[in-house]
């Protein structure tokens, strides 16, 4: 029998936080977990240069059913409070688009960061772990695993939700919530490719690995990046954004001149054929998987009333009806989790079970692509490494 102030189930990136802070409190903190190392997720995060964070945080950009749940730990353990640690660890990192700060290296640049840091404050790690029993003592919890029996006062529940599963993702932490009595909202894919029916994949099909700046839109919510068709459907950031707004059945709509670069055009043309006008703004197969041949080869000044209304809606407004998502297996993060009415917002301590915590992916918060997932996880990490 081993005994801890604190066990964190979870070495990711939330895990790791917490881990830290409890063990800067000069509380004897383990952490445990099934994969054969730490960080594995943040390791081929970013194209394995790990989007650490972004510097345009702000709580709208994050999906929960409660919006206001994540204001007080983003404004307590903000991007800036994140990027000194980065600094104070000399490690190189540069901002990509969009607020988005990437390592200048290596994603084990942050791994290692953390590590030192858990060194620093004794935290012991613990990988190739598996867990087989949980219980509430009346000192706290007791946890069985493939190695041996740990009692702890404070258990810290880190491990993440379902996406990307050969990464070792798993729904053990909403069993654990479960067995507790919690509420968990039902799960999906979010930040995730979307499929098409057979036909519009058939339809796009010799415009695969493609891409083109456009604005999708879904249930009054939009995203202005790039799309890339795929032999499956799409991806690319816009259509990455889009997927966590998107149910099932719903429609997306696409707008292939955000700019009003090539209806301006169009407009200030008359002798050019429609093709030629668009071949400067698009990938040249494009526009003939959009019109028809003839109104391609028709010069501007000929187009009909009716012609035009039809290449302005095309190209302003273009309708899809996704297949579905590429599901987990690509998902950068996941949508629902632990219901956070059911977790104080401060310390992220459940208000029903003394001393157990939910932090990161687990709950019901999903960001933004771009750095904010991470930060979730550093500054839900942070607040329950206060109290822990």
């Amino acid at each position: 029998m081993q005994k801890f102030d604190v066990i964190v189930i979870g070495a990711g990136a939330a895990g790791l936080m917490c881990s830290i802070e409890a063990g800067l409190r000069q509380r004897k903190t383990l952490v445990i977990d099934h994969a054969n190392k730490p960080g594995k997720k943040i390791i081929m995060s970013g194209g394995g240069r790990c989007n650490f964070t972004n510097l345009h945080i702000h709580p709208s950009k994050y999906l929960c059913h409660n919006p206001h749940f994540v204001k007080s730990a983003l404004a307590r353990y903000s991007q800036w409070d994140f990027i000194e640690l980065v600094k104070k660890h000399q490690i190189p990192h540069h901002e990509k688009t969009l607020g988005q700060l990437f390592c200048d290296n290596k994603s084990k640049d942050i791994v290692n960061m953390l590590l030192k840091e858990c060194n620093d404050a004794n935290v012991t790690i613990h990988c190739s772990e598996s867990i087989s029993q949980i219980s509430q003592i009346p000192q706290g919890f007791e946890l069985k695993t493939s190695h041996r029996t740990y009692q702890c006062e404070s258990l810290v529940v880190a491990c993440g939700g379902l996406s990307i599963p050969t990464m070792g993702a798993s729904p053990f932490g909403y069993k654990i919530a479960e067995q507790f009595g919690l509420k968990v909202y039902p799960t999906r894919a979010g930040l995730v490719p979307l499929t098409l029916h057979t036909e519009q994949k058939e339809q796009f099909a010799p415009i695969s690995g493609i891409a083109h700046d456009c604005q999708v839109t879904c249930n009054k919510t939009t995203f202005s990046e790039a799309m890339l068709f795929t032999h499956r459907g799409l991806s690319g950031p816009a259509i990455l954004q889009i997927s966590s707004y998107w149910q099932p059945g719903e429609q997306i709509v696409i707008d292939f001149d955000p700019s009003q670069s090539i209806i301006v055009q169009l407009e200030q043309t008359q002798n050019k054929q429609v093709k030629n006008v668009l071949a400067q703004h698009m990938a040249k197969r494009l526009p003939e998987l959009l019109l028809p041949e003839q109104i391609l080869n028709t010069p501007v000044a000929q187009l009909s009333k009716a012609q035009k209304q039809m290449v302005m809606n095309t190209l302003k407004a273009y309708p899809i009806i996704p297949n579905g998502t590429e599901g987990y297996r690509t998902a950068e993060v996941t949508l629902g989790g632990v219901d956070c009415n059911q977790i104080c917002s401060k310390t992220f301590a459940t208000r029903s079970v003394p001393n157990l915590y939910f932090i990161g992916e687990v709950l019901d918060v999903a960001g933004w692509l771009g750095g904010y997932n991470f930060q979730w996880a550093w500054s839900s990490g942070w607040a329950a490494g206060q109290v822990a």
